[in-house]
């Protein structure tokens, strides 16, 4: 008979250690750390001697490559972040906060698989089969072929899974709910899920079969449970989005067939999730009709797909000894560095204003190329000067106050042109970037260069309106 010896393992971070204790020193997180069982001595794991290994052939660099077969899910935007369909025997794992649209997202998605031939299963670890059903009426999905359980045994589901054809497409959802009895701990801890999502994985691989997992995520937004599974993995999707707002952002921080910097945009209706091929029109669409100070269309790139957005500021003077700064949808140590070159190279001074800084639509930009949209609207504000409804911007700012260039500037130009934009402030082109873009480009080399060109703006219309001098705030 097997022996056993406890150990504690980080349900965060996977960490493992000899004793309990309350803090992870892994991850730095407090009562992450569970005991669980491991199999030792006659009869365990560590007892059992492997097979003499084979010699096998081994292959050079220069051989022939051949493309890997893609499964198209039929969903453009999904095919598009997985790298232009799934590949067979592959394993995704996605993650998302609790009600995005996860579960919507996958039915719609074996909805499609299924219709156009082959075997399609959805496992449910967390709802009954009558409550997938409902939300297949609800989405107009109710006449697909595709096979439901409501099973979290995973020698049964393999088993289930294995018999008769092999499936196209398999969902589990999630991981955290799978359990095997060859692992002495409860389901959902970092044994539980470590074991059953290599079982998984070794059925996809075996099968041919486009395995796509469930993962929960923690308060932070990372997805739940050890490491070693993002690891073990093909592609890691991230579904985001905010539930004030019916944009969903599907990203992939892992793709093993695909690039990782594309994204899916998705708008969420009362019949499930509508894909949204220009979404630039959909973000610009709510903008108001009037100039108002304080708002800048940034002209961005999302993987090989330009997306501009709307950055909204507001600087107000301050009641505080500390003024407020508040950023959504974008960096805040990138605002605050902001803030400091334009008072230090800008004559901004900023000092005694609570800054607020937001982008529209809920959409979330990691791009640098921001700053120079970001610092426009800060400065249009601060001045009360409306900027140009029929111009964008973009643009890297550096520390020594310069504007530095970014990567594809072609392509942003041209979709601002198709939108109708007639104007584009940006760092110096080469005039071969700025090619095909029925767009005028106004060079803006510094930051105190964008700083004069809206306080004299600023200046121009005041006085053409009541002859008073500017807010003070800009200083010469």
């Amino acid at each position: 008979m097997a022996k056993f010896r406890s150990s504690y393992v980080c349900q965060n971070c996977g960490a493992i250690t000899q004793r309990w204790q309350g803090k992870c020193e892994s991850c730095g997180e407090w009562n992450t750390i569970i005991e669980e069982a491991a199999a030792l001595g006659v009869g365990g794991a560590a007892a059992r001697r492997g097979a003499a290994g084979r010699p096998f052939p081994l292959e050079d660099l220069a051989g022939a490559a051949r493309p890997e077969p893609r499964l198209i899910t039929g969903l453009a935007e999904l095919d598009r972040v997985a790298g232009g369909g799934f590949v067979p025997g592959s394993t995704t794992l996605i993650g998302g906060e609790p009600g995005i649209g996860k579960s919507t997202l996958l039915i719609q998605a074996c909805a499609a698989v299924a219709r156009s031939g082959g075997r399609v299963v959805y496992v449910s670890g967390e709802e009954s089969t009558a409550q997938v059903r409902l939300r297949a009426a609800r989405l107009g999905l109710a006449d697909a072929p595709v096979q439901l359980a409501a099973h979290t045994f995973v020698e049964d589901i393999v088993a289930t899974l294995g018999s008769g054809d092999a499936p196209k497409f398999v969902v589990i959802d999630s991981i955290q709910t799978m359990w095997s009895d060859a692992i002495e701990s409860a389901p959902g801890t970092v044994s539980q899920v470590r074991g059953s999502a290599q079982a998984l994985i070794r059925f996809a691989k075996a099968s041919g079969t486009a395995l796509l997992i469930v993962g929960h995520v923690t308060k932070d937004g990372q997805i739940a449970g050890p490491r070693v599974v993002e690891h073990m993995v093909d592609a890691v999707f991230s579904f985001e989005g905010d539930g004030a707002h019916a944009f969903r952002l599907l990203r992939a921080a892992k793709n093993r067939f695909g690039a990782t910097d594309e994204v899916g945009v998705f708008e969420m209706t009362g019949g499930g999730l509508d894909e949204v091929p220009n979404p630039s029109a959909l973000f610009l669409a709510d903008r108001d009709g009037a100039a108002n100070p304080g708002a800048a269309v940034f002209a961005g790139v999302e993987g090989a797909r330009p997306l501009l957005v709307e950055i909204q500021a507001l600087v107000a003077p301050t009641t505080l000894g500390t003024p407020r700064r508040a950023v959504v949808g974008w960096e805040p140590s990138r605002l605050a560095m902001v803030l400091a070159v334009l008072e230090a190279h800008g004559g901004m001074k900023l000092g005694q204003y609570d800054v607020y800084l937001n982008v529209a639509g809920g959409l979330r930009i990691m791009e640098p190329a921001a700053d120079l949209a970001a610092a426009a609207a800060l400065i249009s504000s601060l001045t009360g000067a409306s900027l140009p409804r029929d111009a964008v911007y973009f643009g890297e700012i550096a520390l020594s106050g310069s504007v530095r260039a970014v990567a594809h500037p072609g392509l942003r130009l041209k979709e601002a042109a198709k939108l109708g934009f007639a104007k584009a402030f940006a760092p110096p082109l080469p005039r071969a970037d700025g090619e095909g873009a029925n767009i005028a480009v106004q060079p803006i080399g510094t930051v105190a260069t964008l700083v004069a060109l809206i306080a004299s703006s600023a200046v121009e219309t005041r006085a053409a309106r009541a002859g008073a001098p500017a807010r003070s705030g800009v200083t010469n």
